[in-house]
């Protein structure tokens, strides 16, 4: 995976951005707690990895992920800048690659991962991890 460096400007520029309580993933959350669904958010689950997936279920094992359409480089929605386009099309690949990477870390350490993009219908994304849900429900209930 290649290694991404950025300036001290832009460093600083960028920090000034949250990484948590997006609006498609308060949307996400608002849904999931409207249907009765408690959760965690922002919290760390694995050793191996850094990742900290935006929704942890840590009974069900379940870790939920909100993608941004542009940072994590969806095939629908992607538009790379004009400017240093060769760059940020390497650095967007890369993004991809440690997301894949992280949640192969992540399913062999036994959690279920779930990917939502940011422009998925909150109804829609919560019906999916409804039924992962009811999934694990029904494997530990048997």
């Amino acid at each position: 995976m290649e290694e991404w460096e950025a300036d001290d400007a832009r460093r600083r520029l960028m920090a000034r951005f949250g990484r948590r309580d997006t609006a498609p993933e308060l949307s996400l959350r608002r849904e999931l707690h409207r249907r009765g669904r408690r959760f965690f958010v922002d919290r760390r689950v694995s050793a191996r990895c850094l990742v900290r997936p935006d929704l942890v279920f840590p009974r069900a094992r379940i870790a939920v992920f909100v993608d941004g359409c542009f940072w994590h480089y969806c095939e629908e929605h992607a538009h790379l800048p004009k400017a240093n386009a060769e760059l940020w099309r390497r650095k967007l690949l890369a993004n991809r690659q440690r997301d894949a990477a992280n949640s192969a870390v992540l399913r062999s350490e036994g959690w279920r991962v779930v990917r939502v993009w940011e422009h998925e219908d909150p109804s829609e994304a919560a019906d999916s991890i409804d039924s992962e849900l009811a999934r694990w429900r029904w494997i530990v209930n048997r």
